[in-house]
């Protein structure tokens, strides 16, 4: 087997066993299920030219990729972005109720955050990623991370108290 076929062989694995994550995550930075799997699609495209590089740890790269692209993407489409005064209705029953009801306001409230603050609030408090990590996934400093975490979450905190009350309110140091 060739370098190239093994290096191939190596990126249809990990596509296949990150793509749901890769897919959350675009998800909560777009707020839409089609630009979610636009962007995954995107951001693996941009990622196979360097994959003999990256082949060994390519999670912290595809996520700045995704970051990234997804900012830049907002900046370009802004303007197609349409809001509306209700969320659809979305029929559950019994505990299910809320718990929908929650991530729903919450998804919304993401999406009302700026592209940075978004993107730094779903790496930090979905992917779980520390603070120094965030930053090199975004290219941006360690400080930048910490007041965006703070602004974001405060912003999220005014938006929907009651789902974001257990989130805590200190950054690491």
């Amino acid at each position: 087997m060739s370098a190239a076929e093994r290096g191939r062989s190596g990126f249809e694995l990990f596509v296949a066993a990150r793509r749901a994550a890769l897919l959350r995550t675009a998800y909560l930075l777009t707020g839409n299920h089609h630009d979610a799997e636009d962007l995954v699609q995107v951001a693996l495209v941009k990622v196979v030219p360097h994959w003999d590089r990256i082949a060994d740890h390519p999670e912290p790269y595809v996520r700045r990729v995704l970051a990234r692209e997804s900012v830049s993407r907002w900046r370009r489409r802004s303007w197609r972005e349409m809001s509306t005064a209700e969320l659809p209705e979305v029929r559950t029953s019994g505990d299910e109720a809320g718990e929908v009801s929650d991530r729903d306001l919450l998804r919304s409230a993401l999406a009302a955050l700026p592209p940075r603050q978004r993107a730094v609030v779903v790496l930090r408090y979905h992917e779980d990623l520390t603070e120094r990590q965030t930053a090199e996934a975004l290219g941006i400093a360690v400080g930048t991370v910490k007041s965006q975490a703070r602004d974001g979450l405060a912003r999220l905190r005014s938006l929907v108290p009651e789902v974001v009350d257990d989130v805590p309110t200190t950054v690491e140091a």
